[in-house]
């Protein structure tokens, strides 16, 4: 049998579960409904119950296992510290003692939105390329950081937390802050944007299709969050001078609309550097998170890394947006 790492993308709603090759290649995939209100046991147990259902249709030695999960993560032992009210007996729940104790294989435990820009570099639209933001525009607004060909996540974890940046007006933001990125960008203030123009409640997706039959509301909600991710780019770029920007999550859906904004936003006031930002969309689209846990279980082997423990100088916590 050839040897195979598994990634597991455990969302509010769904869970993700792909089976890769040592080289991210995916073999066989599969998507269940995350029972999020049933608790730790129950959500790990149903991305392994569909994990045993990929092994039975493709016999493989599995070499390892990784999980990519929304909120605060202590990827050093493996638990979720924080987790939104979207999930219950969530937080503090040992994820990777869990997985390794019903496989008896190695398994390794990150943020999601770090997991996203791994799969993106390891497989997906930044394949290779050495410095790259990543930014997951969802039900919240999520970043990571790339440097040198590594992931960057800083003293405390917070390196890449774009979406809770200030200087974005003064609207709340669902952190307790106030004029975050997160209040324009996201697909749930994307739908509250347009509510407060016409009074209207929706969803980001109607509000794109709204702008897409030329809703001059609708566009302008665009507009305002495009411009506002282009913003954003530039602050970083000026900081630390990432060179491209991959962009996915449910609102890069509407790439049409947003795309455009962005680029219009940078071309009027480009980086400091003077060199263009390069921006593109995820490749990996809704896999990226799954590909991208396989690929830490996968490097972390190849490396001799057991999953008791960070590289040195990195920090256990990460703390990103929801999708």
């Amino acid at each position: 049998m050839r040897a195979r790492y598994a990634g597991i993308d455990i969302g509010g709603t769904t869970t993700q579960v792909v089976l890769c090759t040592d080289e991210l290649a995916v073999v066989d995939h599969v998507e269940v409904a995350t029972p999020a209100a049933d608790g730790g046991t129950a959500m790990v147990g149903a991305a392994l119950d569909a994990l045993r259902m990929l092994l039975g249709r493709v016999p493989s030695d599995l070499r390892g296992v990784g999980v990519g999960a929304a909120g605060v993560v202590d990827a050093s032992t493996g638990h979720v510290l924080v987790a939104s009210d979207s999930f219950t007996g969530w937080a503090g729940f040992p994820v990777t003692e869990t997985v390794e104790a019903a496989l008896g294989v190695p398994a390794f435990l990150d943020n999601d939105v770090n997991a996203f820009l791994r799969g993106e570099v390891s497989k997906g639209a930044v394949e290779g390329e050495p410095y790259v933001l990543g930014m997951t525009l969802g039900t919240g607004v999520g970043g990571a950081f790339w440097m040198g060909g590594e992931l960057f996540e800083g003293p405390h974890g917070a390196a890449g937390e774009i979406g809770h940046i200030p200087g974005f007006g003064d609207l709340p933001c669902t952190c307790g802050g106030r004029g975050h990125l997160e209040t324009l960008a996201s697909g749930r203030s994307i739908g509250a944007r347009y509510e407060e123009r016409t009074g209207r409640p929706t969803t980001a997706r109607d509000v794109a299709d709204a702008a897409d039959r030329g809703d001059p509301d609708a566009v302008a909600v665009f507009e305002a969050a495009g411009s506002a991710v282009a913003r954003a780019i530039l602050i970083t770029a000026g900081v630390v001078d990432v060179t491209t920007v991959v962009i996915g999550g449910g609102v890069s859906r509407a790439w049409s609309l947003l795309e455009p904004a962005i680029l219009r936003a940078l071309a009027a006031e480009p980086p400091v550097s003077g060199h263009p930002v390069r921006l593109v969309r995820s490749a990996l689209g809704s896999s990226a998170v799954a590909i991208g846990a396989a690929s830490r279980a996968c490097t972390a082997r190849a490396d001799g890394r057991q999953p008791d423990g960070p590289r040195s100088g990195r920090p256990a916590a990460t703390v990103q947006g929801q999708r």
